[in-house]
């Protein structure tokens, strides 16, 4: 990224962070992964139960590893055999939620598009604490932004990475279907933190998931 470009990128991170401080979120800024992975260990609790979003961010990151290696109570879905369905309602009375979010509006609003519906529930209520991790890459003007976002990147790659047979996996955008295989079933705009603090945003300066 030229001196310029990054210019611009500041101040539009500025502008975000204002925004949702405005709306209740705790924000840190990480300036890499390594960074944002040293933030999280030291906001989560020695033995606080930790509960995990579906999410690309959080791999790429190295988040589930390392959560099996902390002093944590981790209700790990993605154990062998683990019962996902029993994981999912766990996580509305575990300490700390963690996840990412499909777009973040510079005016301070998290979109998010879930297909069970368990992790976007789970951010609006439940866990304690809401740890969202999000790369510069979903940083976008709008919530029109945002949707298209979702619409052309978010949901195709994610339904791809699912094996997926929805039209956008072979479109690259979204068809609106009502295919079976849909997993765009409840979108979700987080407008404000209703409990001050509790959604905590980690804005990494690096492109992070889909």
């Amino acid at each position: 990224m030229d001196e310029h470009a990054k210019k611009i990128m500041e101040l539009k991170i500025e502008r975000t962070v204002k925004n949702l401080i405005a709306r209740q979120f705790e924000v840190h800024i990480a300036e890499n992964g390594k960074q944002a992975v040293k933030i999280i260990k030291q906001i989560i609790p020695q033995g606080a139960s930790v509960n995990v979003g579906g999410s690309q961010t959080l791999f790429e990151l190295g988040l589930i590893d390392e959560l099996n290696k902390m002093d944590v109570d981790f209700q790990n879905r993605y154990a062998e055999n683990a019962d996902v369905q029993k994981i999912f309602r766990e996580a509305y009375s575990a300490d700390v939620y963690l996840t990412s979010t499909n777009a973040i509006t510079e005016d301070g609003i998290l979109l998010n598009v879930d297909g069970n519906g368990n992790r976007v529930s789970a951010m609006i209520f439940g866990p304690k604490e809401v740890i969202v991790v999000v790369g510069i890459n979903k940083l976008v003007k709008d919530m029109d932004a945002a949707v298209k976002r979702i619409q052309e990147i978010a949901g195709p790659m994610n339904n791809m990475r699912l094996n997926r047979e929805t039209p956008c996996t072979m479109l690259a955008t979204c068809a609106d279907c009502i295919s079976p295989e849909r997993i765009c079933a409840a979108y979700v705009a987080l407008a404000r933190s209703h409990q001050d603090k509790r959604i905590k945003v980690i804005l990494v300066k690096e492109n992070l998931g889909y």
